[in-house]
C-alpha cells in the first residue's frame, strides 16, 4: 500500500499541512490497530471492552471516519491492540 504524504494531501485537498499530517497520522494509526486485531483475531466487540469506548465508535474509527475522531481514542484502541505508539519529531528540511 502506498503512503500518501501530508504534504501532497494539503496541496491535493487545499488544506493545511498540519490538518493533513493530523489525517495521515490517524489513518497510520488506525491501520496499525487494524492490522493487529485481525492477527489477533480481535473482534470489535472486545477492542469496545479492552478500551473503554463504545462498540459504536470503534466500528465507525476502524471503518474510516476521521471526522470527530481525536488521537485519545486512536491510542486507547491502539492499547487495546496490545500495541504501543511512538511519535518523532525532527527539524524541518
Amino acid at each position: 500500500m502506498k503512503r500518501t504524504s501530508a504534504g501532497r494531501l494539503a496541496r491535493e485537498l487545499g488544506i493545511s499541512k498540519g490538518r493533513a499530517l493530523e489525517a495521515v497520522v490517524k489513518a497510520d494509526l488506525i491501520a496499525a490497530v487494524l492490522k493487529a486485531a485481525e492477527k489477533k483475531g480481535l473482534t470489535h466487540v472486545e477492542l469496545a471492552q479492552r478500551s473503554g469506548l463504545p462498540r459504536s465508535a470503534v466500528t465507525g474509527i476502524l471503518s474510516g471516519s476521521l471526522q470527530k475522531v481525536t488521537i485519545d481514542r486512536i491510542l486507547k484502541l491502539i492499547e487495546a491492540a496490545g500495541l504501543e505508539a511512538e511519535i518523532k519529531v525532527r527539524e524541518a528540511a
